[in-house]
Order: C-alpha cells, then structure tokens, then sequence
C-alpha cells in the first residue's frame, strides 16, 4: 500500500513469557502518515508488543529499526499524569507551552487546573493532550478510548486524522478503529497478520484466515490418523523400518501440537434469566435530581418493560450511573417518583470495579464466603473449574486481584455477575478493556438473553447492536429517548448535545449586541502552525542536501552497506516529512488568503 521508508519497523521478533510463546517471527512496519490498529486476544500480548516497539521491552530475538531523530510518544493504558498543573503535566515531556494550551483546549481541559482529583476521562484526555502536543513522528495508544464519553472519542478521531505521524492503536473500539485506520495488523497464534485496509475490512479478512486454518488442522488431522494406521496396522510398516515415513509423522503430530497450543481457549458465557420479572420493570414519573447547582435532569418519565435492552448515554458527568441509581431505588430523585416492578433478580456490573477488593485474591473474590464450591446458577461448581470458564487458570487463584489486567477484571467482574440467576441486567461500560472476541461472545449472549438489560456505554457500535432504546442525558438536565441505538438517536436529535439548552430564550437586546463575528485570520493555533512550518521546510532541505552529500561518495555502500541503508532510509522519511510540510504550508496559507478575502 505504501512504497515509502517506515518510521518504525520490527523484523523478526520473538519473545517468550516462561514456557509460553508470546510471538514467534513478527514483523511489522509504520510508514509516515499512516494509522495502523494492532487486535488480538487478551493476553496475545499487544502491550508487550507495544513496549518492544518503543524500546521499553527487549525481545528475545529480532531487530528493531527507528527513523533517526523520529519522535516516538506512548501512551500507555493507565497514564499517571503528575506535576501542579495540567500544563506542567502536558509540557514535561518537551511540548512548547502553546502546543500544550492548544492541546489541552481540544480537549476541553483548563490548562490550570491541578492534577489532583481527575477522574478517569479527564486523566485519558490529559495524557492524550500532551501525546498531541509534543508532535510525535509516531503515535503508540494503547487502549485510549477507554473511560472517554463518546464526544471526547470524536475529538480523538478529530485530531488523529488531522495529524501526520504515523499511529499504531490498540483498541477494542470497533467505531472508532472504523473512524481512523488504513492497515490492520492481527496478533494471533503468535504471528502477526497484516491487512493493508481499515478496519471495516477485518472481520471479513479474519474469518478467512481463521477458516484456512480450520481447514489445515482438519487436513493434518486425517494424515495423522491415516499415517498413524498405517504405521501400528499395516504389514509393511511392521515388515520394514520406513524411517523417512516415521520422522514424517511425528512431524505432522509435532506442527498438530504447535497450532494446538497457539490457539486461546474459549470464553464460557452464560445467562440464566431465573424467573420471569413483572410486565413493568421500572416506571419513573416526572423525576428530577441536582447535585448543589449541578441539575441532572428535570422533569424527565420513562417505562422500561420486560424485555427492553436501554442504554443510557451521554458525557461524562452528565448523571447516567446516577439515572440508573434512580430507576433502581438506591438514591431518591428531588422530585417525581420511581416505581419498581415485581419478581425483579438484578444483577450488576459495575464500571467503577467497587465491588472488587484489591487485595482480595480472584479465589476470594469468586468465593467470598470461603470454600471451594461456588453455587453457579444454582447448581454448585468447584471455583477452580468455574473460574477456567473465564479463562482464569489455576495460578491466578490466589493472586491479588490487584495484579489482574484491566481485561481480566472485566471478566472477573462477569464471572460474578453471572453466576446467579438475573432477569435484569445493569452493565455499566462493560466493555473496558475486553478484548474484541469477548464482546462479541457478550453481545450474543445478551442478544438472547429474554431478561431485560439497562446499558451505560459509550462504545457506539455495543450499543447500535444492542439497544431497542436510547436514554440520552446531555449534562444541562435535558433528557431525551428515542427508540433504537446511538446512530438513531443522532439522527433524530442532530442538536441535542450541541449546546445547553436554556429554559428561557436570550433577551432581544442582549442578542443584538453579540452578533456572530466572522472569522477574518487563522486561529491562534493554525497561525502558530504556520510560523512553524516558515522555519521547519529550510531546515528540513538543508537535512536533505546534507545527507545526500554524503552519498555521493562512491566507498560509502562498499565501507559501510548497513550505514547506506539507514542513511537511505532516513533521506526517504526527511523527504517525506518535507512534502507533508509544505502540502499543510499550502493549505494554511489557502486558508489565510480566504479568510482575508471575507
């Protein structure tokens, strides 16, 4: 797809964790501009991947290449963000302090605000910032959509395709990843797989492979049988020592173990929906709640019947967790009132993982009355083999729950949702961290479950898949519901998060003294941008003239064949960085002269 030099590249890496191979000869390359998605499995080892391509982990074999003087930023799953100020923290990492502000405001952060006390939206839109602002050539996130609402994944989106370098995305994301990538690259049976097209490709591209692969392992298993017949059955075989023809099958048993042992085990969901819950689940009648002078939502009524999949969405802050306290009874609204139904058996997941005590081992956790039986939708199961349905093995049992992944909580936090009966099912941002093969298996699971599910996410295509309504909250007390997922909410309410919505209209005169201005010059940013470029594009033609230079010396290939080609490659990458530079000068410089034009 891309006849350019990489950026960033891998050649050959192989990596063991103990016994286990993680990968096993992968290769992998990032050229400039390009937005590449890396899935797989947890526990594949995308992470471990990740560090190895930026230099924080070493493998056991393999080489790494990096553009000299290429700017590599990683952003990690969970970021620690330090110092007093939010623009201390996006400035620390060498960003100049109006990138920084810039950054910081396309994100919708104070660049004053401390560092104490972000919740776990604001603390991913603040690494994302500084991630921005430092300008990388190479762009490593890992998982960065977790914890953001849903407008804060469309400035993401926004800002990755507004930038040049080149991305590498670990997400479960499926809009999202739909949203920004050109090349996917699969981790799977220890070989990474690559796809030059977006993701909205993959699912079919995958199947494929999965398919062929079938296909072989059920081949290699008839010529076993076949061959193994021969070898214990047939007169020749027992007549004559065909040497050739046993090292043959025992090399064919051999490749059957290694495939055998590349593929993950499979996740065991279930949902038994116990008895059947009343006609009415909930019924809220014109329900208000504030918070000091924060106001939820305000005169808002509602009826979820047996059956109903609702998800709930909004920004963040808006009150969706507390509108489900409320449909629940846990907290009382200000006025209005809530109605419970009969028969109701709740099961509750939540995003806040409270339920989980750190230093609880997963044994504990899944039998916090102590023994080794845990009753399973009511029949009794030992903890061992019912933890193994959720992929936990046997040496995690008395590990601390704190030393689980984020992936491993989410399905601890299932193993436990799902082990008693439920017919309502409250799932608040259950897709954190899963990887995409279990939100899959969770999707069909709850597409026939005959219970009724209630649905806080912001992952767009979950609940596109999923819900028959949408509650939407938009954070200045309105609330609206329509039926269908997010995408038919969107289109019958194109407006309704764009701004506050007022209860009363402005005053005449207070309007006519703020008519809209029209934008006559570049914003602070885009001009910043422009200045930039004034002095990048000379020193990037005095890099290119500099090392082109060098080769035109005749001995260099012969004295140093490996020095030529890292030189080639990083007059390939200036060049192409130049030629980005002066496409976006253009474009700016178009941009000015039609604003001055008016």
């Amino acid at each position: 797809m891309n006849a350019r030099a990489p950026m960033i590249a891998l050649k050959g890496v192989r990596l063991a964790d103990g016994p286990r191979q993680l990968f096993d000869g992968v290769d992998l390359a990032l050229e400039p501009g390009v937005r590449a998605c890396l899935v797989g499995r947890n526990g594949a080892g995308k992470s471990t991947l990740m560090r190895i391509l930026v230099g924080l982990a070493e493998p056991d074999a393999g080489d790494r290449f990096l553009t000299p003087s290429a700017r590599v930023v990683f952003l990690a799953q969970e970021p620690k963000i330090t110092g007093e100020t939010l623009l201390d923290w996006a400035t620390a990492g060498g960003a100049e302090p109006h990138q920084a502000e810039a950054a910081l405001g396309d994100f919708d952060l104070d660049p004053q605000r401390g560092t104490q006390g972000l919740s776990g939206g604001e603390a991913r839109r603040a690494a994302l910032a500084r991630a921005f602002a430092e300008q990388p050539d190479v762009l490593l996130l890992d998982e960065p959509t977790n914890h953001l609402d849903i407008f804060a994944i469309q400035t993401l989106e926004a800002e990755l395709r507004a930038s040049r370098c080149a991305a590498l995305i670990v997400s479960h994301d499926r809009a999202f990843l739909e949203s920004v990538t050109q090349r996917c690259f699969w981790l799977e049976d220890r070989k990474l797989w690559r796809l030059d097209k977006g993701f909205a490709a993959f699912d079919d591209w995958s199947e494929k492979i999965a398919a062929d692969q079938a296909e072989e392992l059920r081949r290699l298993s008839k010529t076993i049988e076949r061959e193994t017949w021969w070898a214990q059955r047939s007169i020749t075989a027992r007549r004559s020592r065909n040497e050739g023809r046993y090292r043959d099958l025992a090399n064919l048993r051999a490749r059957k173990a290694e495939i055998l042992k590349g593929q993950a085990g499979t996740l065991a969901l279930s949902i038994d929906s116990g008895q059947t819950s009343g006609q009415r689940v909930a019924e809220a009648k014109g329900i208000a709640k504030a918070f000091g002078d924060k106001t939820l939502l305000k005169g808002f009524s509602t009826r979820i019947q047996r059956g109903d999949r609702v998800a709930i969405v909004g920004p963040n802050g808006a009150g969706k967790t507390t509108l489900v306290k409320l449909l629940l009874g846990e907290i009382q609204p200000d006025a209005g009132e809530v109605k419970l139904g009969t028969n109701l058996q709740i099961a509750y997941v939540d995003q806040s993982r409270a339920q989980l005590k750190e230093g609880a081992s997963l044994w504990d956790a899944l039998a916090p009355d102590g023994g080794d039986q845990i009753m399973v939708q009511g029949r009794p199961k030992h903890v061992a083999a019912y933890a193994k349905e959720f992929l936990f093995d046997e040496r995690q049992l008395r590990q601390p729950v704190a030393s689980l992944s984020g992936g491993e909580r989410n399905r601890l936090l299932l193993a436990k949702a799902l082990a008693q009966p439920a017919n309502l099912m409250i799932l608040d941002e259950p897709t954190n961290d899963l990887d995409m093969d279990t939100l899959d298996l969770l999707e069909e699971v709850l597409a026939d479950f005959d219970g009724t599910l209630i649905l806080v996410s912001h992952d767009r295509d979950f609940i596109d898949r999923l819900a028959t309504s949408t509650i939407a909250l938009n954070g200045h007390g309105q609330v609206a519901e329509t039926p269908g997922g997010w995408k038919d909410f969107v289109a019958q309410n194109p407006d309704f998060f764009d701004k506050p919505h007022v209860t009363a209209p402005p005053k005449p005169a207070a309007r006519a003294l703020a008519p809209e201005k029209r934008k006559s010059k570049l914003s602070y940013k885009d001009q910043r941008r422009l200045e930039e470029l004034d002095g990048l594009m000379p020193r990037l033609t005095g890099e290119i003239a500099a090392m082109e230079e060098r080769l035109h010396d005749a001995t260099l290939y012969a004295r140093d064949p490996k020095g030529f080609e890292r030189l080639m490659a990083a007059l390939d990458a200036v060049r192409a960085t130049l030629a980005a530079a002066e496409e976006e000068w253009l474009e700016l410089e178009e941009k000015k002269e039609a604003l001055a034009a008016g």
